[in-house]
């Protein structure tokens, strides 16, 4: 069994921490099995596709990993409790897309959220961008940047016109992508939930429902509690 390898990236002007570790899960042959076995239904909070419930013990396995990760990282130590986990694939075409969902968005905005995202697709498939937005230099929004990013996107939609009808995965008039990671089978990424990102998904790319040949992955959104000093 290989060991994870880990690699720690920082993003752009701001320098905030991506983790990138291969060989992340100890078995994922039977994590992609279970998948294949689970029953998957329409995702909420704006996920342009389908999910279903991982098996038990997941984030338990991978507790210490992650807790390892987030200290060292992110400086961030104490209990890490789950907000939500999935196995999640996309499968909206991209003329059926809102418009939230061909932008860049973050998935929280407190610092002591964090997300686990893990590609399961042996093929590899398409990964994941980050975003910088240009006219606010922001690449994270946190509580104090939501009202000010919101109202000058919603401007620049308005007076500019919307998206087009596709996954934003590159530079975008209103966007300037500050990295790409590639998927990769057993690859996984944590992150604070407040990065500005996407599915870098491609044109051509295979959209479908079927576990064992759409663009499997688990997603997790945790939240840190810090420790208390004393």
């Amino acid at each position: 069994m290989s060991q994870p390898d880990i690699t720690v990236h920082h993003l752009g002007r701001e320098k905030q921490p991506l983790v990138v570790i291969d060989n992340f899960a100890p078995d994922p042959d039977a994590l992609r099995a279970a998948a294949i076995a689970a029953h998957f239904g329409p995702a909420e909070h704006h996920y342009p596709g389908i999910r279903a419930p991982l098996p038990t013990g997941y984030i338990l396995e991978q507790q210490p990993i992650i807790a390892t990760i987030v200290a060292d990282a992110f400086g961030q130590t104490g209990l890490a409790q789950v907000i939500d986990a999935s196995f999640s694939m996309v499968t909206s075409e991209p003329a059926a897309l809102s418009v939230t969902q061909r932008l860049p968005h973050c998935d929280a905005f407190a610092v002591e959220r964090i997300a686990l995202l893990h590609y399961l697709s042996p093929a590899g498939g398409d990964g994941t961008a980050f975003f910088r937005h240009r006219s606010t230099g922001f690449e994270t929004i946190d509580q104090a940047r939501a009202p000010i990013y919101f109202d000058q996107l919603g401007a620049e939609i308005r007076y500019g016109g919307e998206p087009s009808l596709a996954y934003v995965a590159g530079d975008t008039p209103l966007f300037e992508r500050t990295m790409l990671v590639d998927a990769c089978y057993n690859r996984a990424l944590i992150y604070r939930s407040y990065l500005l990102h996407s599915g870098a998904i491609s044109p051509d790319a295979l959209l479908s429902s079927d576990p064992a040949g759409g663009r499997l992955t688990i997603t997790a959104f945790l939240s840190i509690e810090q420790e208390e000093t004393r």
